[in-house]
């Protein structure tokens, strides 16, 4: 099994998105005939680095481009990121630079090696623009789906190594 934490600083945009594009991409590699029979139990979450969104639901710009891709977010509410969640996932993957710094600081560190940002698996590494400054949810839409392409085929990749 592998175990996936999203993060963003307040957990109601692009974290969220990340974790229910993912969700998504999962459901539909199982429901096809050509689905590895070795690919993984994947759980996926979510979570912020500040308190300023906790408890709240999934921003309406993100439940809405979800929406349009025929993706529910109901019940989703922004939680905040724990040293705890460092043992509890294999990967803690934020959105830009100052999420990993944040991240650094809430776990004391990244002795194993867990942490990086969605874009880094990708062949162009860099920033998920945060849509609550810059309003444009649908390039921050195409960055997530980019970078969890990438995610998912690694981790089918890494699923049939093991085997």
């Amino acid at each position: 099994m592998i175990s996936i934490l999203f993060v963003c600083h307040g957990n109601i945009c692009r974290s969220p998105m990340a974790e229910f594009v993912l969700k998504d991409m999962i459901e539909k590699q199982r429901n096809t005939p050509k689905a590895p029979s070795a690919f993984p139990e994947i759980i996926v979450a979510s979570a912020a680095t500040s308190t300023e969104e906790i408890g709240n639901p999934v921003h309406q710009g993100t439940r809405n481009i979800l929406r349009r891709h025929g993706i529910d977010t109901s019940g989703k509410y922004a939680r905040q990121m724990t040293k705890r969640d460092y043992q509890e996932y294999d990967y803690l993957i934020g959105m830009d630079q100052w999420n990993i710094r944040n991240m650094l600081r809430i776990t004391g560190g990244d002795s194993e090696k867990k942490i990086c940002r969605l874009l880094d698996f990708t062949d162009s590494p860099g920033d998920i623009a945060d849509p609550w400054y810059t309003g444009d949810f649908e390039a921050t839409y195409k960055d997530v789906f980019r970078g969890c392409q990438a995610l998912i085929e690694k981790l089918a990749i890494r699923s049939r190594d093991k085997s």
